[in-house]
C-alpha cells in the first residue's frame, strides 16, 4: 500500500531522513518508533504530503505521489493535539473534509453520523470541542479522518496527551476500529509498549535511518545491534567476545572482565567482538552459589524497588557488572534488602548475543 523508496529529507544542516527504504502492507497497522529527532515525525509527515522530499519516491498503491499535494493523496490524518477547529461543533468538525470535497448535505449527514457511531460518540454531534473530554477529542480527530475513508490513516503521537488509564482504554478502541476497517494505518510513538500493544510491525529510527524493521515479537527478542535493545528498554546490555565455541553453546568474556558468560548459540557466529543482554525477569534468584559453574553468579544488591506487579532488583556482581532482575514471586523477595548477598543462575538459552 505505501512504498518509499530512497526517501531524503533535510533541514539546513541536519539531514533528517537518509535514504529510507520502507514497505507498508494493505491492512497493516505499522509504527515507527524512535527517540526524539530520530526523524519518524519527519518520515509520516513526507508521507502525508506536508513536507517536500529532497529525493526519492513516494508511492500509494502503485502511484507515485511524491509531488501531489496532501490533499489528493488519499491519506488522513489524525494530530497529537487533534487540531479541532474550537469555532465548529462535532458535526461539523467531522464534516469539514466532505463539505471542503463539494458532496451535497444529506451524504455528508449519513457519512458523519456513520463515522460518530463508529466512534462512540452518537449523540455528541453537537457539542463543542471545548465541551469534551480529552478521550472525546481524540475520538472526533479520529471520526474526521475516516470519514474521508482514506487509503491510508497516518498517527502522530496519537494517545500522547491522554492520562494513562485512558490511553489504554483508547488503544484498545483504536485497535478494534482499524482491524474492523482493515484500513492500512501508520502512527508515530515514542511509548514502546503502544507500539508493541497495536502494530502488526514496528520501524527503528536512528538519526534518520531505518536500524530494524520487524514483528514486535521480533524486535523484542532479535535486536539487530545494542542501540535497538537499549532504546526497547532491554536491561542487562553488555559487550564482550565470543572466546570459544562447542557444539550450540558459545563462551562469552565481559569487556568488563571477571565471569564467563555462556550462551546458546541459535546462529552460525563466529568467533571475536559481540554484544549480548539477559532479560531482567529471566535471571533466577539461585539458593545457593555453585561455584565453577556456567552463569552462576555471586552479587550484592544495591536497591529493591517495588513496581506493582514485580519487585525490581539491581545486583552488583563480579567485576563490578550491574544486573536488573524482576521477581514476581513476593515470598523470594520478603528476606531480601539493599547490602546483601544474592545468588543467581542465568540460563543458556536466556543470555541473548546480539
Amino acid at each position: 500500500m505505501v512504498h518509499l523508496l530512497g526517501l531524503t529529507k533535510q533541514f539546513g544542516t541536519v539531514m533528517a531522513l537518509d535514504h529510507v527504504d520502507l514497505k507498508v502492507e494493505r491492512g497493516e497497522f505499522f509504527a515507527l518508533l524512535g527517540p526524539s529527532g530520530s526523524g519518524k515525525t519527519t518520515l509520516l509527515g513526507l508521507i502525508a504530503g506536508f513536507h517536500e522530499a529532497d529525493g526519492g519516491k513516494v508511492m500509494i498503491e502503485g502511484a507515485d505521489v511524491t509531488t501531489i499535494p496532501s490533499h489528493k493523496r488519499k491519506i488522513a490524518m489524525v494530530f497529537q493535539n487533534y487540531a479541532l477547529f474550537p469555532h465548529l461543533k462535532v458535526f461539523e468538525n467531522v464534516g469539514f473534509g466532505l463539505k471542503m470535497r463539494g458532496m451535497d448535505r444529506e451524504e455528508i449527514r449519513e457519512r458523519v453520523m456513520k463515522a460518530l457511531s463508529l466512534v462512540r460518540l452518537e449523540g455528541f454531534e453537537d457539542r463543542w470541542p471545548k465541551q469534551l473530554s480529552g478521550g472525546q477529542q481524540q475520538r472526533v480527530a479520529l471520526a474526521r479522518a475516516l470519514v474521508v475513508e482514506p487509503k491510508v490513516l497516518l498517527l502522530d503521537e496519537p494517545l500522547a496527551a491522554l492520562d494513562r488509564g485512558l490511553r489504554d482504554e483508547m488503544r484498545a478502541e483504536l485497535k478494534e476500529i482499524q482491524r474492523s476497517l482493515g484500513i492500512t494505518t501508520i502512527f508515530v510513538t515514542h511509548d514502546q509498549s503502544e507500539a508493541v500493544s497495536l502494530s502488526d510491525r514496528v520501524a527503528i529510527l536512528d538519526r534518520g535511518k531505518i536500524v530494524q524493521v520487524d514483528s514486535p515479537q521480533g524486535i523484542y527478542g532479535r535486536p539487530k545491534s545494542s542501540f535497538v535493545a537499549r532504546f526497547l528498554g532491554l536491561h542487562n546490555v553488555f559487550s564482550g567476545r565470543i572466546i570459544r565455541r562447542e557444539e550450540n553453546f558459545a563462551w562469552i568474556e565481559p569487556d568488563s572482565g571477571g565471569h564467563q558468560w555462556v550462551s546458546l548459540l541459535l546462529t552460525d557466529r563466529a568467533l571475536g567482538d559481540c554484544s549480548f543482554y539477559v532479560r531482567p525477569e529471566r535471571i533466577r534468584i539461585a539458593k545457593q552459589l555453585r561455584e565453577g559453574e556456567p552463569n552462576h553468579l555471586s552479587g550484592v544488591i544495591k536497591e529493591i524497588t517495588y513496581q506493582g506487579v514485580y519487585h525490581e532488583i539491581r545486583v552488583e556482581v563480579q567485576s563490578g557488572i550491574p544486573l536488573m532482575i524482576y521477581e514476581i514471586d513476593e515470598s523470594r523477595v520478603a528476606s531480601l534488602q539493599a547490602g546483601s548477598k544474592l545468588n543467581l543462575y542465568i540460563d543458556p538459552k536466556d543470555i541473548m548475543i546480539i
